[in-house]
């Protein structure tokens, strides 16, 4: 690359400016789709561990709600529908409670590339010195 202070012909330096606009767009379309598609894997694994996991919880979980039941019937006396009741409404709450805590993080936020985004903002904020710079030096010449 030349030095700042050579004269160089105004279109060079714009064909220049386009090409390297053109690279960088270039590598930065690719690190967004790098970066969108590694987002998309990790939210793919998690989803994955988590149906394997309910499928793995729900039987055991209804052995152990069954105990529960029983357990609450013949230790307190109470009639095994009230039993059933009791263990059930509990469960029913903390169900509702994970599927909302679950539900809060498969929202769509985690998906936007944000550190693609922070790149763009400063090769923006980089690319506006530089034009006003070379801006700067046209005048002075």
């Amino acid at each position: 690359m030349a030095a700042p202070n050579s004269q160089r012909p105004v279109p060079e330096i714009i064909s220049d400016l386009f090409t390297q606009l053109a690279t960088l767009l270039r590598k930065e379309t690719q690190l967004a789709r790098a970066e969108v598609s590694d987002n998309m894997a990790g939210i793919g694994r998690g989803l994955g561990l988590l149906i394997g996991g309910a499928v793995l919880l729900i039987p055991a979980l209804v052995i152990l709600l069954q105990a529960a039941v029983a357990a609450l019937a013949q230790g307190y006396g109470l009639a095994p529908y009230w039993s059933a009741l009791i263990i059930g409404g509990g469960v029913l709450i903390l169900g509702i409670i994970l599927l909302l805590i679950g539900a809060s993080r498969l929202k769509i936020e985690n998906l936007v590339p944000n550190r693609t985004v922070h790149q763009l903002r400063q090769d923006a904020s980089v690319a506006k010195q530089q034009v006003s710079q070379d801006d700067e030096l046209h005048r002075a010449a």
